[in-house]
C-alpha cells in the first residue's frame, strides 16, 4: 500500500515539475490596466476572473521534444476560461506528439480592470508569442515553429492574432524584434463571425451589447484574412448549435481566395464538443488529421 502511494506521489511530482508557471507581464507593467488588485476567481471549474495573465509550460521529455511549440488558447465565450478541458488536456495531448505546449490563461474582456476591453486578450497572446520566440532556446524549440490552437472563443482569439499585425503589447527594447504573428494556427469549432452567424455571448463579452456594425465587421475574422495569414487548419461539426459551422466555412473561403495554405474538416456530428475525448470515432479523427498536418508544417 505504501509503495503504491509513493508511486502516485512521484507521478504527481513529475507532472507538476513539467508545468512551469510563467507570468508574462512584469509587475506594474501590464498594459491596458487600471491597476485594480483583482483575485483569480473560479466557478464550476472555469476561471471567470483572472488576477494576471498566466502561461503554463507543458514540456515533453527532452529526448522526445521536437522544435515545434503551440500556445493553447482556452475557450469560454470571452467571459470564462475552460482552462482544463480546453487547455491543460489539449496541452498534454500535444506532449504525446513531442510538441511543447503552453496554455495561456488570458485576461477576459469582461474584467473591470481594463481600459479597452476588446484588445486585452490579443495583447496577452501577442506577448506569449514574443516570450516564446525570445526564450526559444531555453525551451528547446524553434522561434520559427510557434503556432496557436484555440477552441470556440479561443479560436476567435487564435484567428485574431493570426490576422492583426499591429503590436499591442507595448513591450520595448529587444522585444520589438519579435513578430506577434504565429507560424501556424489550429482552429477548433472557432468563433469567427460576429455578425449573422455569431455566438452572441462571445460578441457581447468582447465588444459589448451595443457594438457598432463597423466594430462587428472589424472583429469578424473572415474579413481580416490576407495572403499573410499563416497556414491554418480548421475543425468543426455540422451539428454545432452553439457556434454555427458557417464560421469555419467563411474563414476557409477567405483563405482560399487569398491563397493561404490549410485545410477544413467538417464532421457530421460532434456538436460543440470536439476535444480530446469525443463521442464518435469519426469526430475523434480530428487529432490524427491535425497531427499529420503538423508534420507537413514542421518539415518545411
Amino acid at each position: 500500500m505504501k509503495k503504491a502511494v509513493l508511486i502516485v506521489l512521484i507521478s504527481l511530482l513529475t507532472q507538476l515539475s513539467a508545468q512551469e508557471k510563467i507570468i508574462l507581464w512584469p509587475k506594474g507593467q501590464m498594459p491596458n490596466s487600471k491597476g485594480l488588485q483583482l483575485k483569480t476567481e473560479e466557478k464550476d471549474g472555469r476561471i471567470v476572473q483572472i488576477k494576471e495573465t498566466e502561461l503554463f509550460a507543458f514540456l515533453p521529455p527532452k529526448e522526445e521534444r521536437k522544435q515545434m511549440a503551440v500556445i493553447v488558447i482556452p475557450g469560454g465565450g470571452y467571459y470564462k476560461l475552460t482552462y482544463d478541458l480546453g487547455g491543460y488536456q489539449i496541452a498534454k495531448w500535444f506532449n504525446t506528439l513531442g510538441i511543447s505546449a503552453f496554455v495561456l490563461n488570458y485576461r477576459l474582456p469582461t474584467s473591470p480592470d481594463l481600459k479597452q476591453k476588446e484588445i486585452a486578450p490579443l495583447q496577452d497572446v501577442q506577448a506569449a508569442i514574443k516570450y516564446l520566440r525570445k526564450n526559444a532556446e531555453q525551451y528547446g524549440i524553434s522561434p520559427d515553429q510557434i503556432g496557436v490552437i484555440g477552441t470556440s472563443a479561443g479560436g476567435h482569439l487564435a484567428a485574431t492574432v493570426s490576422n492583426i499585425p499591429t503590436d499591442y503589447t507595448e513591450l520595448k527594447g529587444d522585444w520589438e524584434n519579435f513578430s506577434t504573428i504565429p507560424n501556424f494556427a489550429i482552429l477548433v469549432s472557432p468563433v469567427i463571425d460576429l455578425g449573422e452567424f455569431a455566438h452572441v455571448g462571445s460578441r457581447n463579452s468582447l465588444l459589448g451589447e451595443n457594438a457598432s456594425p463597423e466594430k462587428i465587421k472589424e472583429y469578424s475574422m473572415q474579413n481580416r484574412v490576407t495572403e499573410k495569414t499563416p497556414p491554418t487548419i480548421l475543425f468543426h461539426a455540422q451539428n454545432d448549435k452553439t457556434v454555427p459551422v458557417m464560421n469555419s466555412i467563411l474563414y476557409y473561403q477567405e483563405m482560399v481566395k487569398n491563397k493561404v495554405k490549410g485545410a477544413l474538416f467538417i464532421f457530421p456530428e460532434g456538436e460543440h464538443k470536439i476535444g480530446i475525448t469525443n463521442k464518435s470515432e469519426l469526430t475523434d479523427n480530428w487529432k490524427k488529421l491535425c497531427s499529420d498536418w503538423l508534420k507537413t508544417i514542421g518539415n518545411k
